[in-house]
């Protein structure tokens, strides 16, 4: 069983969206994926719920953030965490996880809280310890936007590898109203936001393997 977590103290940088397209990307290469939504939103789970029965099946189910078991059963696991976890919560999700994926946005806000959100983090024994892989993930980035300078300065001080920037794009709010996802769509009409996934999808592969080894 292979479990990653999408987490980060702040809300809206899109751990839902990185969630529901990991377990979509691990339910279409032909494995049983179960996406473990702890927020009590439950936007993954509506997010299922959306979802055509045409598509790769995706094993959807809820549980408190402080009281959570991981299902048996699925060779994937995908856990939406939600925003502010506190301290016992994060510990609980990182003791359960094989990866930590951090979605960060450009904003001053998304900024502290993922500073604040990192600095709890290490504060867990897995990743004190160094044997928790964290993936950070720049979410929504604009080529031209102003500040990008100083976002990326602020990644590079952060300690975690920055695995891939994933574009500012109508795609992902359009696949969401309908319970889809960029792997779910014709390759041609989304090729170059795909490529974006490619070393996110290779350190999840390189995870897994060295967990074999």
């Amino acid at each position: 069983m292979f479990v990653v977590a999408v987490a980060n103290s702040k809300g809206g940088c899109g751990k839902t969206t990185i969630a529901t397209h990991l377990a979509a990307r691990f339910a279409r290469q032909g494995f049983v994926t179960t996406l473990l939504d702890l927020d009590r939103q439950g936007a993954a789970i509506e997010w299922v719920r959306r979802r055509s029965e045409r598509l790769p099946e995706i094993r959807a189910l809820s549980a408190e953030a402080d009281d959570f078991t991981v299902p048996r059963g699925s060779p994937y696991v995908v856990i939406d965490v939600p925003a502010g976890p506190r301290r016992k919560e994060l510990d609980a999700v990182i003791k359960a996880a094989d990866l930590l994926v951090v979605p960060v946005q450009a904003s001053l806000f998304d900024q502290d809280g993922t500073r604040y959100f990192l600095e709890l983090a290490a504060e867990c024994k897995q990743v004190r310890k160094g044997r928790m892989p964290i993936a950070l993930v720049a979410n929504r980035v604009r080529a031209k936007a102003v500040g990008n300078a100083q976002f990326e300065s602020f990644l590079a001080g952060l300690g975690h590898p920055v695995v891939t920037r994933l574009s500012d794009s109508p795609h992902y709010p359009n696949a969401a109203r309908t319970g889809v996802t960029l792997f779910d769509q014709p390759e041609a009409r989304v090729r170059a936001r795909l490529a974006e996934w490619s070393p996110l999808l290779a350190m999840v592969n390189e995870v897994i393997t060295s967990d074999r080894a």
